[in-house]
């Protein structure tokens, strides 16, 4: 393979990783966010190496890794009752107003990062692992594409900060990103376990990204309008 062939599969790759990572980087910013701006840094560092070696043994442990399907369902579990939690405690609070998020432990941030990085390793090893079984270009799209994850959580939890009545939309791509990771994590065991493809239900990635964009595109807008009445009640 040539050295333009091999640039080519590697960016590739690392689109691969973006693709099937984007709502990772959201995940990462709403768990980081309860942390004091100091520490956030730090924890995605450490979330970014747990990564690292996350991808690094599910690369070497491919053809076991499908037995993991409870994992993403779990992950996927997760990530609906941080939503539906977040919805539940914003419920009795002005609209546009978000309440103050309780300060959590640092090392809990770092062990929920991690673990949400398990559920995400699982699907995106396997389809980049079908996409080439050259191992050098598969650690280097993949290495590639997680340093964008981690810049992209950073950015996104600096905009939540900013615009904090956003984060309701957040919580609801949190909540889209888990119906997505249980739902693969079923086909996998309806699939591969049970071999019975006909219970799998399959998510396409157009109906996802057009889900995601309904939620980002016009929660934004809610949001935005919620946000601006409660500060005009406010100067009242």
């Amino acid at each position: 393979m040539g050295i333009g062939e091999a640039a080519l599969v590697v960016v590739a790759i690392v689109g691969l990783e973006a693709l099937l990572s984007a709502d990772n980087a959201m995940v990462l910013a709403v768990i980081v966010r309860p942390l004091s701006p100091a520490l956030r840094r730090k924890a995605l560092l450490y979330g970014l190496a747990g990564a690292y070696l996350l991808r690094a043994l599910a690369l070497v442990f491919a053809a076991f890794i499908i037995k993991l399907w409870w994992v993403e369902i779990l992950g996927g579990l997760y990530f609906s009752y941080l939503a539906a939690d977040h919805f539940r405690n914003r419920a009795p609070h002005a609209e546009g107003v978000p309440p103050e998020r309780p300060s959590l432990p640092f090392w809990r941030v770092v062990v929920d990062l991690n673990l949400i990085n398990l559920a995400f390793s699982i699907d995106s090893i396997l389809v980049v692992v079908a996409f080439t079984r050259n191992l050098a270009l598969i650690i280097a799209g993949v290495f590639i594409g997680m340093a964008m994850i981690w810049l992209a959580a950073n950015l996104l939890v600096k905009l939540l900060d900013r615009y904090p009545v956003l984060e309701s939309v957040a919580y609801a791509l949190v909540g889209w990103a888990g119906v997505k990771l249980a739902l693969e994590g079923w086909a996998k065991l309806a699939d591969e376990i049970w071999h019975r493809p006909e219970l799998a239900p399959h998510m396409s990635q157009g109906i996802f990204w057009a889900v995601t964009l309904l939620i980002l595109l016009g929660g934004s807008l809610l949001a935005l309008r919620a946000g601006q009445a409660g500060a005009v009640e406010k100067d009242a």
